[in-house]
């Protein structure tokens, strides 16, 4: 009995009201195709209608996967494909927010690390158990997981706090899937999945145990490129083992992008793995490059402290940028970048992209990738920031207007030894340059991100530092430290006013430093730094 088949056969027998669990860390992992066609399906014939969608991360990219039929459903103005999802992360999709935002659908959000790992959770019949979230807008004596009115009236997922051996701990739980559609590179005639040419594995394996565990096993359906004969791949390069695919369906090449931007790069996937890889800086030294800068100089000090090379994950935004930085210094074999969608090494890419990394040296399963981030298997993590409080707390994306999830943050700071935020001091229109070593603030921005009272919090910081946690928070003007006293300032950047461009550009005080210094004037410098040497000469000593 064949598995291959056409796309409608393979999702005809996808039932009304069915909760469907879909891979995707954006581009990456994500059945455009399957998706595409299952919206297609439903606006020919009405069905299947009424789904509940959950992933892994975001099965969408601007225009494209779920971003796409949220755009249609608005178009038709038809909203009942989808009754809700539990998405970690929408911040590549401007349509999906907007029907959460709106209420069309009921929204519910969870970290990354939380979802990877209650995939795996499902499968053995239980919900996610964790102390990711504790302090923050997840945990219930907060908001929760409810990202509009419709979910907290509704409930299909939820979290409760509950105590074990005396301590607090999250409880995370959503309906288990009857349906998965995933995606992999090529499938023999057995249904036998490999994700060779993909950029990454995300949790593709851990959604279908989900799907196909007891109670009510459920239909995966497989989304690849090609199909070869049966026992024609290697059995150490099968992913899913065949007799756990439902149906295999062949998709236009057009939808199976390796990410946004990327149809495909052999870097990408590893198929190729060159000696050594610099992705050029895009124009001249900036302010983000400033902050990159300063990211590494730190983990380049910190690689002193500790005596050895380091393991780092890098998060969305500024932070990619260190891994530019690191590779155009040489850093590549001193430290290891991760991304939280499991590439190790290489560079990482931004934007659309982020999630995805040319030349990478290995690429792990999310699950694993995040069982490292949770557990403080890495020396630090650099994280984005869009308002900090002033005891320490960090909201890094959610606004009134803007409702993005919080994607791996809560999971990466919850394990992270040391953590590095690394953002722009002010947001909003703004005219500030590099020039002959020295900041210059032409125009600055007129949204004020250090605020007396943050938004929603994504990282508690009372809690990092009964954990014991080192913080920075890395601005192109500022440089400041967490302490028992809030934020205590460090550093600033030559040819900023202190008072005007810093103090006079907070909601609060913070703390100033008897040892207050200036950033060091290499940063501000259109030129290499010569941070390997300082690296080498810092583990030898």
């Amino acid at each position: 009995m064949t598995k291959i088949t056409d796309a409608e056969k393979a999702l005809s027998g996808i039932k009304d009201g069915s909760v469907v669990a879909i891979s995707g860390f954006n581009a990456a992992t994500m059945p455009e195709y399957l998706i595409v066609k299952l919206y297609d399906l439903y606006r020919n014939t009405g069905h299947p209608n009424n789904l509940f969608i959950i992933s892994d991360t975001l099965p969408a990219a601007n225009n494209r996967g779920l971003d796409l039929v949220a755009k249609g459903m608005y178009a038709d103005g038809d909203f009942n494909f989808i009754r809700g999802f539990m998405l970690p992360f929408l911040g590549q999709s401007p349509w999906l927010q907007r029907l959460a935002l709106e209420n069309k659908v009921a929204a519910y959000t969870w970290p990354i690390g939380v979802s990877v790992h209650w995939f795996r959770s499902k499968a053995l019949g239980l919900p996610a158990i964790t102390k990711v979230g504790l302090g923050t807008f997840l945990d219930p004596r907060q908001d929760g997981v409810y990202l509009n009115e419709l979910a907290r009236e509704r409930r299909e997922c939820s979290v409760r706090l509950t105590e074990i051996n005396g301590e607090d701990y999250l409880v995370y739980d959503c309906p288990k899937p009857s349906v998965a559609l995933i995606r992999g590179s090529v499938a023999d005639e057995l249904g036998n999945l490999s994700m060779e040419d993909e950029a990454i594995y995300g949790t593709v394996l851990a959604i279908t145990q989900a799907t196909k565990a007891m109670p009510n096993p459920g239909t995966v359906i497989a989304q690849v490129m090609y199909v070869t004969k049966a026992g024609a791949i290697r059995p150490k390069s099968v992913h899913v083992p065949g007799p756990l695919i439902d149906y295999v369906v062949e998709a236009p090449l057009e939808y199976h992008v390796q990410s946004a931007s990327i149809k495909y790069d052999p870097r990408v996937c590893g198929r190729v793995t060159p000696s050594n890889v610099c992705i050029q800086q895009d124009g001249k030294l900036d302010l983000e490059k400033v902050i990159a800068r300063r990211v590494t100089v730190e983990l380049v000090n910190l690689m002193g402290k500790l005596g050895r090379p380091l393991i780092v994950n890098l998060g969305i935004g500024i932070p990619s940028t260190v891994a530019r930085i690191i590779s155009e210094e040489g850093l590549g074999d001193l430290i290891f970048t991760t991304v939280e969608s499991g590439p190790w090494g290489g560079v990482a890419l931004n934007g659309d992209d982020f999630g995805v990394a040319i030349a990478p040296f290995a690429v792990l399963p999310m699950p694993d990738q995040f069982t490292i981030y949770e557990g403080g298997a890495i020396h630090a993590t650099s994280l984005g920031f869009m308002q900090v409080g002033p005891s320490g707390d960090v909201n890094p994306s959610f606004l009134p207007e803007r409702l993005p999830g919080p994607g791996g943050f809560p999971s990466i700071v919850h394990g992270a030894p040391r953590i590095y935020f690394a953002g722009a001091f002010t947001a909003g229109k703004r005219d500030i340059r590099v020039e002959n070593g020295r900041l210059i603030i032409g125009r600055d921005g007129d949204i004020i991100k250090f605020v007396k009272k943050p938004y929603k919090i994504a990282f508690n910081a009372e809690l990092a530092l009964k954990a014991g946690k080192e913080v920075l928070y890395i601005t192109e003007r500022a440089v400041f430290r967490l302490t028992t006293s809030g934020l205590l300032l460090e550093e600033y950047a030559p040819g900023v006013d202190i008072e005007r461009d810093i103090l006079g550009r907070m909601e609060f005080k913070p703390q100033i430093s008897r040892g207050l210094r200036q950033m060091e004037p290499e940063l501000f410098i259109e030129q290499r730094m010569g941070l390997r040497e300082i690296a080498l000469k810092l583990l030898k000593q």
